[in-house]
C-alpha cells in the first residue's frame, strides 16, 4: 500500500484513480453489450439459449432453463447444516431491520374538507441478477430478495449463471429461503435484457436489482428507463478512519477483507497516526503470507490501497468525506462522536467489533451500498427500492374556491391557456 501524507493534491489524484474503476469508463464494452441487449429484445428466447451457449457452454433449453424443483431440494440436501442456520438467522435480522423501513400510507385532511396524501404501493415485478460462475454470493441473494419481499413485491425472478447447466446450491437455497418466485439459469448482459424486455417464456420485470460483472453493469444502465435498476455499482471498496488507539492487526485484516474481492478492489487507510499506518503495513505483510486469495489481495493493495497520514482528525475526516466509500470503519477513541462529523459513507462500522464482515453476512442492514463515491447522494438498497409513492390530491368546491385565481394567474404566466381554463370553467357564473 502507499503512504502518503494528506493534501489537497493527493486527494484529487487518488480520487481520479478510483473513478477510473466506475462502469461509466469502460465505453469499449458498451457496444458489445448494446448488440446483445438489443438481440435479446428482438429475438428472445432464441438469442438468450446462444449467447447462454457461447458464454456459459450450456444447452438450454425451455424445459432445462428454469432450476426445478428437484434441482431445489438436491440443493438443500448438498448445503451444510451450519451454512443453512446461518442463512436463516440472517434472514432474521435482514426481514427485522428492512421492517423498520415500511411506510404508511397518509391523508392530510383540511378544514375545508380538502385532502392531499401519499400512497405507497410496492413494485409488482422485480430481477434479482446474482453472480455465479466461480463466485458465489448467497449474502448477496438474501440482501436483493428479503427488503423486496417485505415491501410486498408479489414477483420476484432471480438470474443466475449456470456454467456447464449447474447452479450453485448455496444459491439455489438462498433464493428459496429468501422468497424468490422463479429461477433462471442466465447470466450476463443476456440475462438483463430478458428481464427488462421479457420472453416468449419470461416475463419481463419492473425493475432490476443485483451486482454483476462489467456486462451486467453497463447492460443494467442501457435498459434504464424502460425499467427501474437499482445503481451501476462499481468494484467494492472500505476505508478506515482510525486514531492511535486502533488495533494494527485489526484493521490490516479489515482493509484486506475488501482487497480480497477483485484486483479493482479498494482499500484505504485515513489516520492521525504515522505509528500506527506503519504497523498496519507489517500486519498486511504476515497476513499475505497465509489468506488463499494473497494474489489478488496484492494486486488490489498495488493498485488502489493507500495508507493516508493526516494532521489532525479534522483533516481525517475531510478527507473520508471527500472519498464517501461504500464502507466505512470508524477505529477512534469515540466513534460514535467521530461519526456525526462525517457527512458521507454507505455504511458506518463504529468501533472495533464492527469489522465489515459483519454487515456483509449478519448484521440486517444492507450490504448493497452505493460506489465509486457515490454514497455522496446515493443510499444503500432499502425497502423504499422496491415501493412507489403516488400522491393523492382531492379537493371540494369550498377548498379550490380561495386558490383558483391564482391557479389561473400561475398558468396564464406560462401561457398554458388551456391549463387555466380547466380551472375557470369551474367557476363561471
Amino acid at each position: 500500500m502507499n503512504k502518503v501524507l494528506v493534501d489537497k493534491s493527493t486527494i484529487d489524484d487518488i480520487l481520479e484513480t478510483l473513478l477510473k474503476r466506475s462502469p461509466n469508463n469502460y465505453d469499449e464494452y458498451q457496444s458489445t453489450v448494446k448488440d446483445i441487449v438489443e438481440d435479446v429484445k428482438a429475438h428472445g428466447d432464441k438469442a438468450l439459449f446462444e449467447y447462454t451457449k457461447k458464454f456459459d457452454k450450456f444447452e438450454v433449453n425451455v424445459d432445462n432453463m428454469k432450476v426445478s424443483n428437484e434441482e431445489i431440494d438436491a440443493a438443500f440436501a448438498h448445503v451444510d447444516d451450519k451454512l443453512l442456520d446461518a442463512m436463516k438467522k440472517s434472514i432474521k435480522n435482514i426481514e427485522d431491520f428492512h421492517q423498520k423501513q415500511m411506510r404508511n400510507t397518509w391523508i392530510d385532511t383540511k378544514p375545508d374538507g380538502s385532502i392531499v396524501g401519499q400512497r405507497f404501493t410496492p413494485i409488482e415485478n422485480v430481477g434479482v441478477y446474482v453472480p455465479g460462475g466461480t463466485a458465489a454470493y448467497p449474502s448477496s441473494v438474501l440482501m436483493n430478495i428479503v427488503p423486496a419481499k417485505v415491501a410486498g413485491v408479489k414477483r420476484i425472478v432471480m438470474m443466475t449463471p449456470a456454467v456447464g447447466g449447474e447452479v450453485n446450491p448455496n444459491t439455489i437455497v438462498a433464493a428459496k429461503l429468501a422468497g424468490a418466485d422463479e429461477i433462471y439459469k442466465f447470466g450476463g448482459a443476456q440475462a438483463i435484457a430478458a428481464l427488462a424486455y421479457g420472453t416468449e417464456t419470461i416475463k419481463k420485470v419492473d425493475k432490476i436489482t443485483g451486482p454483476g460483472n462489467i456486462y451486467v453493469a453497463l447492460a443494467k444502465k442501457s435498459v434504464y428507463g424502460h425499467v427501474s435498476i437499482d445503481s451501476i455499482a462499481g468494484p467494492s471498496e472500505i476505508l478506515v478512519l482510525a486514531d492511535e488507539t486502533a488495533n494494527p492487526r485489526y484493521v490490516a485484516a479489515d482493509l484486506l477483507s475488501q482487497a480480497e474481492h477483485d484486483v479493482l478492489a479498494s482499500s484505504i487507510l485515513v489516520t492521525t497516526s504515522e505509528e500506527l499506518a506503519d504497523k498496519v503495513g507489517e500486519e498486511i505483510e504476515g497476513f499475505l503470507k497465509v489468506l488463499s486469495r494473497a494474489d489478488i489481495i496484492k494486486q488490489s493493495l498495488d493498485n488502489y490501497g493507500f495508507m493516508l497520514v493526516a494532521k489532525n482528525m479534522e483533516d481525517a475526516i475531510d478527507v473520508v468525506n471527500e472519498i464517501a466509500s461504500e464502507h466505512l470503519e470508524i477505529l477512534t477513541a469515540n466513534p460514535f462522536d467521530t461519526m456525526t462529523r462525517v457527512k458521507n459513507a454507505g455504511a458506518i462500522f463504529l468501533g472495533e467489533y464492527s469489522s465489515e464482515p459483519l454487515g456483509d453476512y449478519m448484521a440486517g442492514p444492507n450490504h448493497v451500498l452505493p460506489t465509486n463515491g457515490t454514497a455522496k447522494f446515493f443510499s444503500p438498497l432499502n425497502v423504499d427500492d422496491f415501493i412507489k409513492k403516488t400522491s393523492l390530491i382531492a379537493y371540494s368546491r369550498e377548498g379550490l374556491e380561495p386558490i383558483h385565481e391564482d391557479i389561473i394567474t400561475f398558468a396564464n404566466a406560462e401561457g398554458l391557456t388551456a391549463h387555466a381554463n380547466s380551472i375557470a370553467v369551474r367557476f363561471e357564473k
